[in-house]
């Protein structure tokens, strides 16, 4: 292992565990960001001025460095040039076709059907048509939103035709392709399931069950584990998340699969050929079950069977904090809530002087808290708790207004919609 060399696409905050994972390996690491301020370079042995998205700019990279494997955390669509340089360059990972049904959800949907799996009824438009020659087509609610991006970015509820053009315009923008998908409101409680697959053999390392903003935008505000759900419905996430990905055709890496269970059963959203963003394969699966992903992850792309067994069962939690809108002037009670008992990690995603203009999606979140307990139910209230005490004041119109965890009822606020839907159709 000492003498083995491993590229890593990106060397922004998401990619930090992995590099700092790579150096204790004993690896030698390049990474290849677009930012020459990117703050994981100083810890890598080799820096390569070129995007994530540049998928030969990456392989050319890559082939210079003499890689013996690449990865990248968390992030879709660099998720491209990590297939297209393993397919070039024979190295341990998907291939450049399985990393763009795995990046464009119009493919990867089409992927589910072809195989049989419960997924939501979708529509793709064509480039350029319009809400006006859609109407009288979809049924509403549905979600309309980019077939290549993530993070919430460009997610909508979409509650009616006269509200369709507005999500399209916006969806589109958020699209690098100009692509958009409009697929089915799912109703029920959003689950996501870590997978780590060596040699077509997939293996489920954690359920976690996800709490979101809800309408319109979706933007994830906690994850816990492990799933509360009963057992019986875990076994049917397990194996609709197995054949997902082998319906997408990740037969060597990871994957992170988003699931709703619904009244009907567990039925699919997307998946992602990489590990879960959000902390949940970097903190929570470790507090949760002991398994090391970020090491499995660079196994596997060194060709070497990852170790993905247990070492423990407990509860692990992580519970974002959002900023109310204006330009924040004053940060406070981080270090009261890292005092609290049970808390694992803070983190401030944000500064003194950002502007806070709503959460649209998960860059625009404060902050978050992580949390580790013998259950799911008592980290989640660590979380809680620590939580509330960090606060974000903020100037707008003169007033100051305070950060909150978000105190909302998304399963009541999700039916609800779902509800007034209906009574208007």
């Amino acid at each position: 292992m000492m003498n083995k060399r491993l590229f890593i696409v990106g060397a922004s905050i998401l990619q930090l565990p992995a590099i700092k994972a790579a150096k204790r390996m004993g690896l030698t690491v390049a990474v290849a960001d677009y930012d020459p301020g990117a703050v994981g370079i100083p810890y890598a042995d080799c820096y390569y001025n070129v995007s994530t998205v540049d998928e030969a700019g990456i392989c050319a990279a890559a082939e210079d460095f003499q890689s013996d494997g690449i990865i990248t955390l968390a992030t879709d669509m660099p998720m491209r040039s990590v297939g297209y340089t393993c397919q070039k360059l024979g190295l341990c990972g998907i291939d450049y076709e399985t990393a763009l049904r795995a990046t464009d959800k119009g493919e990867m949907i089409k992927a589910f059907c072809r195989a049989g799996l419960a997924c939501p009824k979708y529509y793709l438009p064509e480039v350029g048509e319009n809400a006006a020659e859609l109407r009288g087509k979809l049924d509403y609610p549905l979600v309309c939103k980019p077939t290549d991006n993530s993070g919430s970015r460009g997610v909508v509820l979409v509650q009616s035709e006269d509200e369709l053009d507005a999500a399209m315009r916006h969806s589109t923008e958020n699209s690098r392709s100009h692509r958009v998908i409009l697929e089915e409101y799912l109703v029920g409680s959003e689950i996501s399931v870590e997978i780590a697959v060596w040699d077509g053999e997939a293996s489920v390392l954690a359920v976690t069950d996800k709490q979101t903003t809800g309408a319109p935008q979706f933007v994830e505000i906690g994850h816990s584990q492990p799933s509360r759900h009963p057992s019986e419905t875990v076994e049917k996430i397990k194996k609709l998340a197995i054949d997902a990905v082998k319906a997408v055709g990740i037969d060597m890496g990871t994957a992170h699969v988003e699931i709703m269970v619904t009244e009907h059963g567990p039925v699919l959203i997307e998946l992602g050929a990489r590990m879960g963003g959000d902390c949940i394969t970097t903190h929570l699966v470790p507090y949760s079950c002991g398994i090391d992903m970020i090491k499995a992850n660079i196994d596997i792309a060194l060709g070497n069977r990852p170790n993905v067994s247990a070492t423990h069962s407990r509860g692990a939690a992580i519970r974002f904090v959002m900023p109310p809108n204006g330009i924040i002037s004053e940060i406070s009670g981080v270090h009261e809530a890292e005092c609290v008992s049970g808390v694992r990690a803070v983190e401030i995603m944000k500064q003194v002087g950002d502007i806070a203009h709503g959460v649209e999606n998960s860059s625009d979140r404060l902050g978050f808290v992580i949390a580790q307990a013998d259950t799911a139910d008592e980290a989640l209230s660590i979380c809680q708790k620590a939580a509330a005490l960090i606060t974000a004041t903020v100037r707008t119109e003169g007033e100051a207004l305070r950060a909150e965890s978000f105190p909302i009822d998304i399963q009541q606020n999700k039916q609800e919609i779902y509800k007034n839907a209906k009574e208007r159709s």
